[in-house]
C-alpha cells in the first residue's frame, strides 16, 4: 500500500504561518493528504546545562504547535494532523521535509522589500532548493477569498471558486507543473487560465505587425498542443487560454489579480553562489495577493 505524502506546513506563530496552515488544512481536505505542522529552530536541541536563558524560547516553540493544532482540529476534524519540532536551521529543516511531501506551505508577508516566511531570506532559500511545489500563503488570506463574492459582493464559501492561473513556457516544456495545475483546478472545479507570453525583437516598423501576428499565432499553436494530452486527461476542467505579448511576470501579475491560486514554474539551475528562484518567480512572490505555487521542474 502506497504512503500518502503529507501536506507540511512551516510554522514559526506569526500570523502569516497561521494563514498558512490554515490554507494548508483546507488543501490536505481535498487532495485527501495528511497535515504535518513544523516549527524548526536550532536552539530547540536539548543541552545539558540546561540555561535557563534557553527555556522561554522553548516553551513559545511548543507552545506555536499546540496553538495550531489546537485551533486546527477545531476547523478541520477530518484532517489528519501531525506536528514536530525539529532542531535544525529553519531552511535546512523545511527543504528535508519538502523532500518527502506532496508539496511545503509557508506563509508570506509584505509587498515590498523581502518579507517573507518568518525573516524572508528563509523563504527565498527554501523556495531556491526544494524539489517539490511550494506554496506561498499572505497573512490576510482567508477561506472567503478563495471563492468568487455572492451576489452582494460579499465573501462567501458558497460559491464557486476563482480561477486558478498558470503561467507555461513553450520554450521549457513543464509535465510537473501542468499536471499540478489542472488538478487543482479539478479538485476545485475552478476554471484553469494557461497564459504565455512571447516577444518579438526589434524589427523595422514596415515588418512590424507582419511579425507579430506570425508569433502571435505560433504561440497560439504552440500553447494548444502543450494543453491537448492535459485537456483530455482531465475533460471536466475548463480551460481559458492567454496568449500575450510582454514580459512573463507583469503579464501573470495582471492575470492574477482575481485568481484564487497562481501556479508557476521554477527550473532547477544551480547559480555561481546557490540556487536561486528565478525572476518570475520571484517577482509574483513578492507581489501577488493569491496563494503562489512554485513548482520546481528540470
Amino acid at each position: 500500500m502506497a504512503v500518502l505524502r503529507p501536506v507540511v506546513v512551516g510554522l514559526d506563530g506569526s500570523r502569516e504561518s497561521l494563514a498558512a496552515a490554515e490554507w494548508a488544512a483546507g488543501e490536505a481536505l481535498r487532495r485527501g493528504l495528511p497535515l504535518r505542522l513544523v516549527h524548526a529552530w536550532e536552539g530547540l536541541e536539548s543541552d545539558t546545562t540546561q540555561l535557563p536563558e534557553l527555556e522561554a524560547p522553548r516553551y513559545w516553540a511548543r507552545r506555536i504547535l499546540r496553538g495550531a493544532m489546537d485551533q486546527l482540529n477545531e476547523r478541520h476534524p477530518q484532517v489528519y494532523l501531525s506536528a514536530e519540532q525539529i532542531a535544525r536551521p529553519a531552511a535546512d529543516a523545511l527543504v528535508e521535509e519538502a523532500a518527502e511531501a506532496e508539496l511545503l506551505v509557508l506563509g508570506s508577508r509584505a509587498f515590498s522589500g523581502f518579507g517573507g516566511f518568518m525573516a524572508g531570506s528563509v523563504a527565498l532559500a527554501t523556495v531556491a532548493r526544494v524539489t517539490r511545489p511550494v506554496v506561498l500563503v499572505r497573512a490576510d488570506r482567508t477561506a472567503e477569498d478563495d471563492h468568487l463574492p455572492d451576489a452582494e459582493g460579499g465573501p462567501s464559501l458558497c460559491t464557486p471558486y476563482r480561477d486558478v492561473v498558470v503561467g507555461v513556457d513553450i520554450a521549457h516544456p513543464c509535465e510537473e507543473l501542468l499536471a499540478f495545475a489542472f488538478e487543482s483546478a479539478a479538485l476545485r472545479s475552478a476554471q484553469l487560465q494557461a497564459l504565455h507570453t512571447w516577444h518579438v525583437p526589434y524589427t523595422p516598423p514596415a515588418a512590424a505587425a507582419t511579425m507579430s501576428a506570425a508569433a502571435q499565432q505560433a504561440a497560439e499553436t504552440a500553447l494548444d498542443g502543450a494543453l491537448q494530452p492535459w485537456r483530455e486527461k482531465y475533460p471536466t476542467v475548463k480551460v481559458r487560454t492567454l496568449v500575450e505579448n510582454g514580459r512573463p511576470a507583469q503579464q501573470l501579475l495582471h492575470a492574477a489579480q482575481d485568481a484564487g491560486l497562481l501556479v508557476v514554474g521554477r527550473r532547477n539551475r544551480p547559480a555561481r553562489l546557490g540556487s536561486h528562484t528565478g525572476p518570475v518567480a520571484h517577482a509574483v512572490m513578492h507581489h501577488v495577493r493569491c496563494p503562489v505555487v512554485i513548482v520546481p521542474h528540470d
